[in-house]
């Protein structure tokens, strides 16, 4: 193909954005399909049981996180029904359409047809992407919210059209609700334009207009974290306790999006930094280079970073979406998504991931959403030894959050008594009733915990037949409260991950 014949292709291409649009439209939409087909096990994921009973207690702000994601639990149930697909089919979607975007995105950069496309398959292969549309998780919600708002950004940049801003705007204020990281996204992009440029589009009345919408829209849970102290302050602390160190921080920047599409990234990264027809978006690869070293001084997690690696990761595929590359592009993406979905989705049994020592690691995440009936299964086994006169006053007690949500929802089959937890938001659903003298106490400290009763007794210890992060902790019975619930209630609660 000679010069002219290129040129004449490359401008046919570009001239067909409804094109481009049907076949991401395809991608996205195939990436919906697959999450929902395994959307249905192997089991809840720990926090997914956790929002399932907040959905039950909605209110304006939790001390943990805002209040959209325990609402779409609610939604979903009451539309779906309750059970572990329906709480799935909204993440599913939004990983859609995170995909589509991409492909947006990748248009805005410049590519044709075939690069947005291209774009769009690298994004349904990212595990950041996977993992996003698999569980409900804010992340669920904040994945979108990131690629998004960049999105937005690089279209008012290239188009001048500072009204987006509004949209910008409306989708950081959906952010705020569904988690408070995009006010990360946000320091960092205004960081990145005061930096590299173009400091202009700051100052419009427009991109005022927008930042107060996004505080109007994320106003509901900024105003319960005030009147209640601010109790995401100290769940920020315990996220960012310094544990995760330098080196665990940069492996999970290779990892957050695949060690195949890593390359990928890291080219988009350059390339906005380096190439003078994107010299007008290099806030976004300076945003990244920013954040990095505050999240690593702060001992942050390394998937906070997950939403810009996306869209870096979009500009290396329109970088190296020429024909020479294209197919190398390809097989990367192809061999990154079959890791990436042995690593995030179900898609062999648990069974087989626990036998083999790779498959284990690849696939940990497997092992924390299964065994959550066999946990009520073996507290109901202790309910059901105990004599019927204290099984009456009986209640049970879990120290963290996951026990609580598993025997909540699995409970009930087995006849257990309602389920109490002072974990986070959990201690505020309720507390027993002080005529409540039994306990049956799950994970709990024993010494602590016995400190606060007249008799204790170890009664069992969880055992499940896969990993399973609860494995070998105590159950135990304890009689005669030394004080009521109401006066000891303020003791048991606790902020903090596990």
């Amino acid at each position: 193909m000679d010069t002219a014949t290129a040129a004449v292709a490359a401008k046919k291409e570009a001239a067909s954005p409804r094109s481009a649009k049907v076949w991401t439209g395809i991608v996205s939409g195939a990436v919906a399909v697959l999450l929902l087909a395994y959307a249905g096990g192997p089991g809840y994921y720990v926090d997914e049981l956790y929002f399932r009973v907040a959905g039950e207690h909605l209110a304006w702000g939790y001390a943990d996180q805002p209040l959209l994601v325990p609402l779409l639990s609610w939604a979903q149930i009451a539309l779906f029904g309750d059970s572990l697909t329906a709480i799935r089919v909204v993440p599913a979607v939004l990983g859609g359409v995170a995909v589509f975007v991409a492909g947006l995105t990748a248009r805005e950069l410049g590519a044709g047809r075939r690069g947005q496309v291209l774009a769009a398959c690298a994004a349904a292969a990212s595990l950041a992407t996977l993992a996003a549309g698999h569980v409900l998780h804010p992340t669920a919600v904040d994945h979108l919210v990131w690629v998004t708002a960049c999105w937005l950004v690089i279209r008012i940049i290239r188009t001048g059209d500072q009204r987006l801003w509004l949209a910008a705007g409306a989708v950081a204020g959906v952010g705020l609700l569904a988690k408070y990281l995009v006010v990360l996204l946000a320091v960092g992009l205004a960081a990145g334009l005061l930096i590299a440029g173009p400091r202009r589009i700051l100052l419009s009345r427009w991109a005022a207009g927008g930042a107060a919408l996004a505080l109007l829209i994320g106003a509901p849970g900024l105003v319960w974290q005030a009147v209640n102290g601010w109790p995401q302050l100290t769940m920020a602390g315990v996220l960012t306790s310094g544990d995760s160190g330098v080196v665990d921080f940069l492996v999970g920047q290779v990892l957050m999006i695949g060690p195949f599409l890593a390359p990928v990234w890291v080219a988009g990264l350059v390339a906005l930094l380096r190439r003078a027809e994107w010299r007008s978006y290099r806030l976004v690869a300076v945003a990244y280079l920013v954040m990095v070293p505050v999240l690593m001084l702060l001992g942050a997690e390394p998937r906070y970073t997950e939403g810009l690696l996306s869209v870096l990761l979009t500009a290396g595929c329109v970088r190296a979406a020429t024909p020479a590359r294209r197919l190398w592009l390809g097989v990367a993406a192809v061999v990154n998504g079959v890791l990436a979905a042995l690593m995030v989705l179900p898609v062999l049994p648990v069974s087989t991931y626990a036998a083999n020592p790779v498959l284990a690691a690849l696939g940990e995440e497997q092992f924390g959403q299964t065994g959550w009936p066999s946990l009520a299964a073996q507290v109901a086994a202790v309910h059901r030894a105990l004599p019927e006169s204290e099984r009456r006053r009986a209640v049970v007690y879990a120290q963290n959050y996951g026990e609580a949500g598993a025997l909540d929802r699995y409970g009930p089959a087995y006849g257990l008594p309602p389920v109490y937890s002072g974990h986070n938001s959990y201690a505020g659903f309720g507390r027993p009733a002080d005529a409540k003298d039994v306990v049956i106490a799950v994970g709990v400290d024993r010494a602590a915990f016995s400190a606060l009763f007249e008799r204790c007794e170890v009664r069992g210890r969880l055992t499940f037949d896969v990993p399973h992060f609860e494995e070998g902790k105590e159950l135990l019975v304890c009689v005669g409260p030394r004080r009521p619930w109401s006066s000891m209630w303020d003791g048991l609660r606790w902020t903090g991950t596990f």
